[in-house]
């Protein structure tokens, strides 16, 4: 009865633990395991070194205004990040308003078909994916619009998951992924249709940069949108508490430094777009974005003690609970963010690239 007991206790303590890991574990999206949980392209045994000095360049802030310095940090925070964001958020590394009726999955893949509806391509149409991460908005924004989409990241482990993804889904015809770095693409000028970047563009330590370079390569009349991470009007830099949030955002998603919102069509104009509409998409009567956050709460305490045993025994490489515990306490700091009204992520600017000015010629 006792060897009986025994066996039913160890049973049940096995389906527990599949139960915990395998079903609970995976990304909402089934886009990578727990127990393949990596650094990405740094190896296991260099992933907390990599992790101690992502933290070392928030120590010497003159290099977070360095454009030479930021791709590198930028490129190490993805390595270490990117399975953790897969497993436990999904293929789309972004947020959107709640939806009252629909999934996250589902708002999210509305926020995306959004950003392609606002340039207005066509089937066919070759359009830009500046910091396309995974490859997540790529896939539903090619399935929606059927426009081929090439996607830059800098991070070459993101480059072969989207690929990867891409295949999966039947859509690698449409989407093309590119490693490289946005402030210098390997693109000819007047070369898309369109562009989008979802989130991504502030990771560029001058805005100006890496929006002269989508002008660059954009044909002239052609559109670009863009969701921009910002600080809002109520934000104060006078409040010790608004600089703590802000700051926190900062350190755990590898921003050289956040932009305030009157920034960003002022920057547009700078390199030359005309700017068409400027909205903060997370505005009322939107829901909130950052209630996915909250209700994610049991999530990342349950992520985090399959990330502590599995670095334990080894499976995750240790450092692994290091990266998971910094972007836990980011979550707080989004959260409160989006609490206050003092930040947002998707403060969306549609501009155009003017048409060429046609030359007439003097008939004296």
């Amino acid at each position: 009865m006792d060897s009986l007991a025994l066996f039913f206790t160890g049973a049940l303590l096995a389906a527990g633990i599949y139960w915990f890991v395998c079903v609970l574990g995976p990304a909402e999206q089934k886009g990578k395991r727990a127990v393949d949980l990596s650094g990405g392209s740094i190896s296991s045994e260099n992933v907390q070194d990599n992790y101690d000095q992502y933290w070392s360049f928030f120590r010497r802030p003159k290099e977070i205004e360095t454009t030479e310095k930021v791709p590198d940090f930028v490129d190490t925070f993805y390595n270490l990040v990117t399975d953790i964001y897969e497993w436990g958020w999904g293929q789309s590394f972004h947020f959107s308003p709640s939806i009252p009726g629909k999934s996250h999955s589902e708002a999210t893949r509305l926020h995306e078909e959004m950003a392609v509806d606002l340039i207005n391509v066509k089937p066919g149409d070759r359009i830009l994916d500046v910091g396309c991460g995974v490859g997540g908005p790529m896939r539903a924004i090619a399935a929606h619009s059927r426009a081929k989409v090439v996607g830059i990241t800098i991070n070459d482990y993101q480059v072969n998951r989207a690929r990867t993804h891409n295949k999966k889904a039947g859509l690698d015809s449409l989407c093309e992924v590119v490693q490289g770095n946005f402030l210098e693409m390997p693109f000819p000028e007047n070369s898309f249709d369109g562009a989008y970047s979802i989130e991504a563009t502030c990771h560029a330590p001058k805005l100006e940069e890496v929006y002269a370079e989508i002008f660059r390569v954009l044909k002239p009349g052609s559109l670009y949108v863009s969701y921009e991470w910002v600080t809002t009007d109520k934000y104060k830099d006078s409040d010790p508490e608004h600089v703590e949030v802000i700051q926190g955002i900062e350190r755990g998603d590898a921003l050289p430094g956040l932009r305030n919102y009157t920034d960003i069509a002022e920057t547009a104009r700078k390199v030359g777009f005309e700017v068409v509409k400027e909205k903060d998409l997370a505005k009322p009567p939107a829901r909130p974005w950052w209630t996915r956050l909250k209700m994610g709460r049991i999530a990342y305490w349950r992520n985090h003690i399959v990330v502590t045993v599995l670095s334990a025994v080894g499976i995750a490489p240790k450092g692994t609970v290091d990266v998971h515990e910094m972007l836990f306490k980011t979550a707080d700091y989004l959260t409160k963010g989006g609490d206050s009204g003092i930040f947002t992520p998707m403060h969306m600017i549609l501009c155009r690239k003017p048409e060429k000015k046609t030359e007439t010629a003097s008939n004296s």
